[in-house]
């Protein structure tokens, strides 16, 4: 069943998503070549707390850390360890926090260093198909029009489209109906309504569409062992229209990146 967020719960929720955005974007200062990722997610943790949140992910069906790391062809889910990330690897760093009743949750796919054109590319097209898809999230519009989006944009590169993880309803609880899948039929799904909340998140491999599991239980990898991107944002529904309640804007301040992608998303309306 749809949960349908007040306006007041929508800006909540949006303090929730703007806390792991600032998660990120400490995050985007410090990671680099020689960095590990459980000394990101100490770090994460410990930001997270120090701005009264709790961390989403810690303890999550059982996760053990507070941020899923997820290096080259990992696709998520990965398990931060004392690794060192290398020139020229990507990584996803996705990030959970609960505040006051409710949960933030995105991603962003980092370069480590210099990266080959090939995987440019690939989190070129992932980050625009986030943005495909978010714009197909509006009144009228049913959960498989953002998937097929999503889908047709990649696969017109010749990427694959991962079918066994999707994106979900997001509020008191992480994971909300509807499921949102970056695959489907135009016009099939449930109908979106005004006050949803959800988390769009594409994940894209430069290879097979197949995936398969670490013994670990947790981390997910490309079947063919090519690289995987993975974006994500946090979106609400108001007045008919998309409304993305996440930013990468701290990510972008951090790395000196100059984008306008969000604008057409931002708050449309003040709450009084």
């Amino acid at each position: 069943m749809i949960i349908p967020k007040t306006r007041e719960e929508i800006e909540i929720m949006r303090e929730s998503a703007l806390l792991v955005s600032k998660t990120l974007g400490l995050i985007a200062k410090e990671i680099g070549p020689g960095i590990t990722t459980l000394y990101l997610d100490k770090l994460a943790e410990e930001f997270i707390r120090d701005n009264g949140g709790v961390p989403g992910f810690l303890g999550l069906y059982g996760f053990p850390n507070s941020l899923c790391v997820s290096p080259n062809a990992q696709v998520v889910h990965g398990i931060p360890n004392n690794n060192p990330l290398q020139e020229g690897d990507i990584i996803s760093i996705d990030c959970g926090v609960l505040k006051n009743g409710f949960y933030g949750d995105h991603a962003y796919s980092f370069e480590i260093g210099d990266v080959t054109p090939e995987i440019k590319q690939l989190l070129k097209v992932t980050k625009e198909s986030l943005y495909i898809g978010i714009r197909e999230f509006k009144i009228g519009n049913r959960v498989e029009d953002v998937g097929n989006a999503i889908q047709k944009h990649c696969e017109s590169y010749g990427y694959g489209v991962v079918r066994e993880l999707v994106g979900h309803g997001l509020g008191r609880l992480m994971h909300e109906d509807p499921e949102m899948p970056n695959y489907g039929k135009r016009g099939k799904g449930k109908l979106f309504i005004e006050g949803m909340t959800v988390a769009i998140e594409p994940m894209i491999n430069l290879g097979t569409k197949k995936t398969k599991h670490l013994k670990d239980g947790w981390t997910i990898l490309t079947a063919d062992g090519k690289p995987s991107a993975h974006f994500e944002h946090n979106v609400a529904l108001i007045n008919g229209k998309s409304e993305i309640l996440s930013t990468f804007k701290y990510i972008y301040e951090a790395l000196g990146i100059v984008s306008n992608e969000e604008d057409e998303f931002k708050m449309s309306t003040t709450l009084i």
